[in-house]
């Protein structure tokens, strides 16, 4: 495999830099104490290319070949070869990552894709929802008991919002126990969308889910999972890098039965790419959308940062579905339409703040969030390129 890495380092000394951090992130010790050929010849890293970068002045790109038998072919162990150690040093960026076409098909990978997501908020399990982007908000603040929270769901699913997730802070704490919580809430919108059939109208058909946040070791994982499938959640939401990348490969992607949506919590400390982490890792380890943070809001990220973080996402990935991405983080109403644009409509729209601040008006807010998202590319029956290609797969 070919890692892509950005180091900071004077032109004098690249060459000498680059073969450190082959050796490091390949067998970390001394080629001359290395006595197997066959270590020396295939798993000792090898510098393909260094190049300077475009960008900045004293920083290169540097091209190493790993062997790809040192993974495992396990999403936790991959990190460790492309940036367990180096993570550690602080001239070093991850930016990039081509896996042979027999690896990435041995990663998880997502299990519903964009397609599922739209199976997943439609009424009829034979007419998914096609041609528009999805709208998703939060429930907030931390704090809030569970009843108050379901109070909250249910005028946010009535509204016609296509997923209403927890806060990726509200857990298991006491004030709000997830046990308690997720019953309360999963039940408050399925009684919206029971009312939203028997009104009439054009939410008749509108299927609210709820995506409740996974927290804890495996042990709590386990049991939270249970519960949310006793209730029949319609999705889960987890955050990789806070539970562990293998907890979320393996135990929640294997149990989950409903698409994942995976949170950047902790993500923003890593030195890694946030197209290649949040738009190509987090899909290979089986997320079904991503959340980002989107230009414009609370976070400084650059425009063609989130546009890339999106073509990772969908965008070809061996045998592997597209993701659903999902561009958040202080966004407001008004720019609906200017994302849609941007990202076009295989995407999800989160917007979580700018909703609850209306206050006594959040559910003519709230609704009028979900007819913008409706309306944004119209409720055509034809399925997007990115929906067939996820439902082929």
């Amino acid at each position: 495999m070919s890692v892509r890495y950005r180091l900071q380092c004077s032109a004098d000394a690249i060459d000498a830099r680059a073969r450190a951090l082959a050796v490091e992130q390949s067998i970390e010790m001394p080629i001359e104490a290395v006595r197997d050929e066959r270590v020396r010849a295939e798993i000792v890293g090898e510098v393909l290319d260094i190049v300077p970068s475009p960008q900045v002045d004293d920083r290169f790109d540097v091209v190493l070949a790993l062997a790809v038998e040192t993974t495992g072919d396990e999403p936790g162990q991959m990190l460790n070869v492309v940036f367990g150690n180096c993570s550690l040093q602080p001239d070093v960026e991850l930016i990039d990552l081509d896996l042979p076409a027999a690896t990435l098909a041995k990663l998880p990978g997502p299990r519903f894709g964009i397609a599922g997501w739209r199976a997943a908020v439609s009424a009829a399990a034979d007419r998914p929802v096609t041609g528009r982007p999805l709208g998703c908000t939060a429930l907030k603040p931390q704090g809030l008991d569970a009843r108050a929270l379901a109070d909250l769901a249910f005028v946010l699913a009535r509204a016609g919002i296509d997923v209403i997730k927890d806060d990726h802070g509200i857990a298991d704490q006491s004030c709000a126990p997830f046990a308690q919580r997720v019953p309360l809430v999963q039940r408050a919108i399925e009684r919206a969308n029971r009312e939203k059939h028997e009104a009439g109208g054009p939410l008749a058909g509108h299927r609210s889910i709820y995506a409740p946040t996974l927290s804890g070791g495996p042990r709590r994982l386990a049991a939270q999972l249970r519960v949310a499938g006793d209730e029949g959640v319609g999705a889960l939401l987890c955050c990789p890098m806070i539970i562990g990348v293998p907890a979320f490969a393996e135990l929640v992607r294997a149990e989950a039965g409903v698409p994942l949506l995976a949170h950047p919590a902790l993500a923003g400390h890593l030195r890694i790419a946030p197209p290649l982490l949040l738009g190509r890792l987090f899909r290979l380890f089986g997320a079904d959308a991503t959340i980002f943070p989107n230009w414009g809001g609370r976070f400084p990220h650059a425009r063609a940062d989130c546009l890339a973080i999106a073509d990772r996402a969908r965008g070809p990935l061996g045998p592997h579905a597209p993701a659903m991405p999902v561009p958040a983080g202080g966004m407001r109403l008004e720019r609906v339409d200017e994302i849609v644009g941007a990202y076009g409509p295989d995407t999800m729209l989160l917007i979580g703040g700018d909703l609850l601040r209306a206050g006594d008006a959040l559910a003519e807010r709230a609704a009028k969030f979900a007819r913008r998202v409706a309306e944004a590319r119209g409720t055509d029956d034809e399925p997007t390129a990115a929906s067939r290609a996820g439902a082929a797969r």
